[in-house]
């Protein structure tokens, strides 16, 4: 169900991306997410927006595209000034392969925390999941806000990232006392104090 999810964000990515490359290719005129949202949303020939699972992954599809064009009009403004750090002039972002997957994200808006379960909407069938940082001695409570679950597909594989922020740690008074700690590659760890 999650892979063809993923799939669905792909053909849905892909889609958008084909509006935006022949309006900037055709009319010089850069699609941004708000419009593109619009038209997909409308759009009742290609269904790729409406068979998401919900409203907000398709959008969220679509922002991450739009990230990408502006991470392109970046770096082609970079390259402009300096030609020495680049191999050659940056590329239009490329579609997705046919058969491939890409990120699928569902937002607190679709996904609830109820005790220490993350329940998603009803087009994942009652899935849920029972993530660690909810079951710490304290009850669960040194995280703060849930925020969003991304299902990244990497290889055969998706792999679910939970994205969450935590509580502020209150900063310790200070009593002159330094450690700086350095993680070695061949050396376990090179270590200085004051």
């Amino acid at each position: 169900m999650i892979v063809d999810f993923c799939h669905k964000a792909k053909n849905l990515y892909n889609h958008g991306n084909y509006i935006i490359r022949n309006r900037f290719i055709k009319d010089g005129y850069w699609t941004r997410y708000e419009e593109l949202d619009q038209m997909l949303k409308q759009d009742l020939e290609y269904p790729d927006y409406k068979s998401m699972p919900t409203a907000q992954s398709a959008q969220q599809v679509l922002r991450l595209l739009d990230k990408n064009w502006a991470s392109f009009f970046a770096a082609i403004k970079d390259w402009k000034q300096h030609k020495e750090k680049y191999l050659g002039r940056p590329k239009l972002p490329k579609y997705k392969k046919k058969d491939g997957r890409f990120i699928l994200v569902m937002t607190n808006q679709n996904c609830k925390m109820e005790n220490g379960e993350i329940r998603f909407p009803k087009a994942l069938d009652g899935f849920k999941v029972a993530p660690r940082f909810t079951d710490r001695q304290n009850g669960g409570k040194e995280f703060d806000t849930f925020q969003q679950v991304r299902f990244v597909p990497q290889g055969a594989y998706i792999v679910m990232e939970i994205v969450y922020t935590i509580k502020a740690v209150p900063q310790m008074e200070d009593n002159g006392r330094y450690a700086g700690i350095d993680i070695g590659v061949d050396n376990l760890l090179t270590m200085a104090t004051r």
